[in-house]
């Protein structure tokens, strides 16, 4: 593999009389043979007919904090569309201002993973979608509270019988969780690496390129791959030498709390990669804050490297060409409350 992509980088970066780059025709078919370009539709779901009145519903309760029990968390909270779909943070702040345990992942692009969370307990985003409301850390709140906060606003059960049409009772707990699961489909990011995929081969920039031939030169890709460049697969951290435990915490076991199988301790999902750049700080535990500094960390626990700096460089620039175009997304007009609307809960969690 090293001496194929050696040839390819001398073939894509070889100067012409002229003095241009070559066309990088050898790359960009290796990298078609790793990686999948992202797809021109929305993706379809398992079990949910995605329909305009589904998505226009789930973008509603995405940005609605009436989902949470203090009236101020919502899924955008978390998962802040303005801010590469995360929240910035090394772990998310939750109910009675606790902190979660894990750095929250970007919304974008995660209908395409292969299962949600980083230990992969959820298989889709409608059975990730209640467990946030449902976390005392996070929104703190229960399926009958909810249903009966929906229920109280009769603009909310038009909009469910609409995006639920035959339904003898549409406005239920997992049709909710259907309809975020429909709009979070939307959230699909094009990016430069997309481009180039698809033919365009001035769409990356030469560092980008030779980025792109280490990246999968060095083994990154065995693990990093498909159309999200990750979000499949599981894989211990630290396959040839566990980070400090400032960065590896020893009471997250990972996957290990999912399946109680030993050989899953310190096991995670492979992170989904487009849009890294801008979703800092990185690992589950969100303690490292520079994308140059996590690429180096990964070379020597993952693939037992020692990358130079040229190497860190040339990867990160890769990297940041997998950064995608933000679908437009207007705010939603909530509905307004009423009588009947549950009152939000002013209890605050002291530690």
């Amino acid at each position: 593999m090293k001496k194929i992509l050696g040839v390819l980088l001398a073939s894509a970066f070889a100067m012409s009389a002229a003095g241009s780059p070559t066309l990088a025709d050898p790359l960009r078919d290796a990298a078609l043979e790793v990686f999948k370009p992202l797809p021109s539709t929305i993706p379809a779901v398992k079990n949910n007919r995605i329909t305009p009145e589904k998505i226009d519903l789930g973008k509603a309760l995405f940005f609605d904090p009436r989902l949470s029990a203090s009236g101020v968390f919502s899924c955008n909270s978390c998962h802040n569309l303005a801010t590469g779909g995360d929240d910035n943070l090394p772990t998310s702040i939750g109910h009675g201002w606790q902190r979660g345990p894990r750095n929250s992942p970007t919304v974008f692009n995660s209908v395409l993973n292969e299962a949600q969370f980083w230990d992969g307990r959820a298989a889709d985003l409608k059975e990730q979608a209640k467990g946030p409301i449902q976390a005392g850390v996070e929104m703190a709140n229960t399926p009958p509270v909810v249903m009966a906060t929906i229920k109280s606003m009769p603009q909310y059960v038009d909009w469910f019988k609409k995006a639920f049409p035959g339904e003898k009772d549409p406005v239920t707990f997992d049709n909710l969780a259907k309809a975020i699961e429909a709009f979070e489909a939307t959230l699909i990011t094009p990016a430069p690496f997309d481009a180039f995929l698809n033919g365009d081969d001035e769409a990356l920039t030469a560092a980008q390129k030779k980025g792109l031939a280490l990246f999968m030169d060095k083994g990154c890709s065995a693990c990093h791959s498909g159309v999200n460049v990750g979000g499949h697969g599981y894989y211990p951290f630290g396959v040839i030498e566990k980070p400090g435990a400032e960065i590896l915490p020893p009471d997250d076991k990972g996957r290990y709390e999912v399946t109680k199988t030993a050989d899953d301790e310190y096991v995670y999902r492979a992170s989904p990669l487009r849009n890294i750049a801008v979703t800092a700080p990185y690992f589950h535990s969100g303690m490292v804050w520079d994308l140059q500094v996590a690429v180096a960390i990964m070379g020597t626990s993952q693939l037992g490297e020692e990358l130079n700096k040229e190497e860190v460089r040339l990867i990160t620039a890769f990297l940041e060409s997998l950064t995608g175009t933000v679908p437009p997304v207007t705010y939603p007009v909530l509905p307004p409350e009423t009588a009947k609307t549950p009152r939000p809960t002013s209890e605050v969690i002291k530690k």
